[in-house]
């Protein structure tokens, strides 16, 4: 298999007890250096994972230019820890086990705790090795690494891996530049097609003070007043443009091309003055070939693509739509394709749920940071989480600031927002459980029963009746929902006292004793154990979503997996052997939105933590 190789410091997190340990190649313990980083690995359970810390540019790629800036400024905030390897688990020696065990494990691991974005899984690739390092080359990364799935972790070099680098180009023509006489924030870059200069997007990153000052000489004597592009292109408000002849030939690395006809991930790196700007032309990227391209001769046909009769959708034949003020661009984009349950599901009709759904949507978000889950091309492209401002979103979606946090993060206050998500690609809403307007406060409890691939849902629905009596016999109330896969959300509303207030260390303790109640009883059936090799047979009960920034999936929120599903509250009495949660998604919402909502009123609802933690102590 293969993995992208990162430009950074390669990195071993050892953690013990909320003790975050940041071992260099040295031996030596940056945690210091790292605090951010350190930080979010406080909240996973014992274990020792190994990766690379990086600093990402605006465009997402690596640079350790800016990581060296970043540690010799002390502004660390933006380092990220993406983790390859799990090497102890929960006091399991993972060493002897293969890598494809280790990697199973470790995505688990990560997927489940979701506290941080600054944690990311090292996704890996089962395809021909020259075709992935065309990949990287065209997006801009150092390279790849081939690793052997069944080999054992062994330190230093070794014949189960090789690794693989690359670089890659396009030229392009200046159309201007965003910034003032002194500073380059991005070139406004483009290529010409027959008459027409057409716009490719911004390069934001490659800049240094020399550069900058041979760009910023080179176009200024190129200086016009008006846009040099074919079209007119959208800029941000705040935006200090600078429009020049195009004239001035650069060379440019990048991720890829977008439906929108942009480069992704471009970055600058340098100018050409060899070349005739009427010459440079958009040069030719072949897509990346399969490793065995006859598979797609036995794979099954796809289903003809149905329309969803419930969001009515139209298609935009000539120019783009607009929901709620905010305009869909690319309406027609398949994010869902058609299912065995579900009709395909476009952009447009996920900005137009967004829209129907608003009131539903903001009684669980308004007032809450955020963590979205973004897919631009749809439930089979790249996944990632994003929780800060959402670059070319800007003055769209609302924010909030989160105590220890420079950056606001995401949040939304009006059915605007969300339809401004959906625009962005957003396929999934996950909140934090926290009191409204007050992140620093828990203002519920959530129980997330996520069953191995032998359970039955019907033991699922067992399990959260169980819970429910629990949550019961300490004095709360408990309110259900699907999480349009095979698992169940139970949540309880909670709340302090002035002279008892609660916080983050309370709510994890107490859903952490009560789940450990239910295991102790049945050990057969549940585990608070998150390895999934413990967990044949049995329900996860996953207590680690009662804890500062972490997330659960919201209610209504839909899913970005097959079938378009959605998170849905019901009633307890619903809770039977012959609910299908596949029944649930986008295509049926205008029918689910006329029901009376279950959840209406729940934060009334809200029970002491502090009497519930009495009651539970006598159980």
């Amino acid at each position: 298999m293969r993995e992208i190789k990162f430009d950074g410091y390669r990195t071993e997190a050892r953690i013990e007890r909320g003790k975050v340990q940041l071992l260099t190649r040295k031996g030596l313990d940056w945690a210091a250096r790292y605090p951010e980083v350190a930080a979010a690995l406080k909240h996973y359970p014992d274990s020792m994972l190994d990766g690379e810390i990086v600093a990402l540019d605006k465009k997402g790629v690596t640079s350790f230019a800016m990581l060296q800036d970043a540690l010799s400024s002390g502004k660390t905030g933006g380092l990220v820890f993406f983790v390859f390897d799990l090497l102890w688990l929960q006091g399991r020696d993972l060493r002897g086990e293969p890598l494809e065990t280790r990697k199973q494990l470790l995505e688990e691991l990560i997927e489940m705790v979701n506290i941080d974005t600054r944690i990311r899984y090292v996704e890996h690739f089962k395809t021909n090795g020259a075709a992935l390092l065309e990949a990287a080359r065209q997006a801009g990364m150092e390279g790849i690494i081939s690793k052997s799935l069944s080999a054992t972790y062994k330190s230093g070099r070794t014949d189960t891996w090789t690794k693989s680098k690359c670089r890659a180009g396009q030229e392009v023509v200046i159309g201007g530049w965003w910034g003032d006489n002194r500073k380059v924030r991005s070139l406004l870059i483009g290529v010409h097609r027959g008459k027409d200069f057409v716009y490719l997007g911004r390069v934001g990153t490659g800049y240094n003070a020399e550069n900058t000052g041979q760009i910023l000489d080179a176009l200024k004597p190129l200086r016009q007043p008006k846009s040099p592009f074919a079209k007119h292109i959208s800029m941000p408000r705040e935006a200090n443009i600078n429009w020049v002849k195009p004239e001035q030939v650069a060379e440019v690395e990048f991720a890829n091309i977008t439906t929108d006809g942009l480069l992704r991930q471009a970055a600058f790196k340098g100018l050409r003055n060899d070349k005739d700007a009427l010459s440079v032309v958009l040069e030719p990227h072949p897509e990346i070939e399969e490793e065995e391209p006859d598979m797609a001769k036995a794979a099954p046909k796809k289903a003809t693509p149905k329309k969803s009769a419930i969001i009515t959708a139209k298609p935009a034949a000539r120019g783009e739509p607009d929901v709620l003020g905010i305009t869909i661009s690319n309406p027609n984009k398949v994010l869902w394709p058609a299912s065995k349950t579900s009709p395909e599901i476009t952009k447009l009709e996920l900005a137009q749920y967004y829209e129907l759904a608003a009131d539903r949507l903001l009684d669980e978000l308004k007032g809450r940071p955020l963590s979205l889950v973004r897919a631009p091309d749809g439930i089979n492209g790249e996944k990632f989480f994003q929780r800060h401002e959402l670059m070319g979103a800007a003055g769209k979606i609302s924010t909030m600031k989160v105590q220890g946090d420079k950056k606001p993060f995401l949040a939304v206050e009006k059915a605007s927002d969300l339809v401004a998500l959906g625009q962005a690609g957003v396929l999934e809403i996950h909140p934090w459980g926290s009191k409204p307007g007050d992140p620093e406060t828990p203002g519920r409890l959530i129980f997330d029963l996520d069953p191995n691939e032998d359970v039955s849902f019907a033991d699922v629905i067992v399990a959260a009746k169980e819970m429910k009596e629990r949550i019961e016999a300490c004095g709360l109330t408990a309110f259900v929902k699907t999480t349009g896969g095979k698992g169940i959300h139970v949540v309880t509303p909670i709340k302090g006292t002035p002279k008892s207030p609660i916080d983050w260390a309370d709510a994890k303790l107490f859903s952490h004793v009560l789940c450990q109640t239910m295991e102790k009883d049945d050990p057969e059936r549940y585990t608070t154990n998150m390895a999934k090799k413990q967990r044949g047979g049995k329900i996860f009960l996953d207590y680690l979503r009662n804890d500062r920034m972490a997330t659960a999936v919201s209610a209504w929120s839909p899913r970005a997996r097959e079938g378009a599903t959605i998170a849905l509250p019901l009633k307890w009495s619903e809770l039977t052997p012959k609910l299908n949660p596949k029944e649930f998604g986008i295509f049926n919402a205008k029918t689910l939105l006329k029901r009376a909502d279950p959840w209406k009123g729940m934060s009334k609802a809200a029970g002491s933590l502090e009497a519930a933690g009495r009651k539970l102590a006598k159980l």
